[in-house]
């Protein structure tokens, strides 16, 4: 998988459904999309938030994109916002001192940001899966989609591939099979919990779930809440 911002619940369920999670640095990395990038509720209403990066080329891989020299600064507008939306929630004094954590990390790399932040998260929810950064991994790495992907499960002894429900309109089953790969795809359950007094906003980041739920109630989400194709 990419790497992405406060991923979204049903990429925390991907992770703990694995013995081994592979996620990208050296792939382009792309705009629009969630790798620097999610969303939040304010004021009853979902909002980006967004990772201000270095202006680069729009070719470079992940692994090669820097966080802004603005960072230092828009990082505790971020905190603020964060802060002034989710302050009244159950689980604030719990959580935010993680995602304070996380955000002041000193980390200027986009892929080593990201990936700290998932560690930090892993660990609060007692998800043990290993993360394996995928150039680590000895295949040619010119290799693209599927290709890549059946190459770096082969390298890695897996007999299972597990990708996003999203994934089901890019890979093919009879594809993986011929390689001696089971391919399955997860589909997240649609979750629903009290956000105060609001009318429920679906599939916002994790910190909104964090905020809302206690750890017990996310890990019951990890275990159950969700269907392999």
């Amino acid at each position: 998988m990419q790497p992405y911002l406060f991923p979204y619940i049903g990429y925390f369920q991907l992770i703990s459904a694995v013995d081994e999670f592979i996620i990208y640095d050296n792939i382009q990395f792309t705009k629009k999309g969630w790798i620097n990038r999610n969303r939040i509720l304010v004021n009853g209403l979902d909002a980006y938030i967004t990772l201000p990066l270095k202006k680069d080329s729009d070719f470079l891989d992940i692994k090669d994109r820097y966080l802004s020299d603005e960072w230092p600064v828009e990082r505790k507008k971020l905190l603020n916002r964060i802060t002034e939306s989710y302050r009244k929630t159950p689980q604030f004094t719990t959580v935010y001192p993680l995602i304070e954590k996380i955000i002041l990390s000193e980390e200027k790399k986009l892929f080593h940001f990201i990936l700290n932040s998932l560690k930090v998260i892993n660990e609060y929810l007692e998800i043990r899966t290993p993360l394996i950064v995928s150039s680590t991994i000895p295949i040619d790495h010119n290799l693209k989609a599927e290709k890549k992907v059946m190459a770096i499960c082969q390298a890695r002894h897996a007999d299972t591939y597990i990708n996003p429900i999203g994934g089901i309109e890019l890979y093919n089953k009879e594809e993986f099979k011929n390689e001696g790969i089971n391919l399955q795809f997860l589909k997240a359950d649609n979750i629903i919990y009290p956000q105060l007094k609001n009318e429920f906003v679906p599939f916002l980041s994790i910190v909104d779930v964090m905020m809302f739920n206690t750890k017990e109630e996310i890990q019951h989400y990890l275990r159950s809440s969700y269907t392999l194709q």
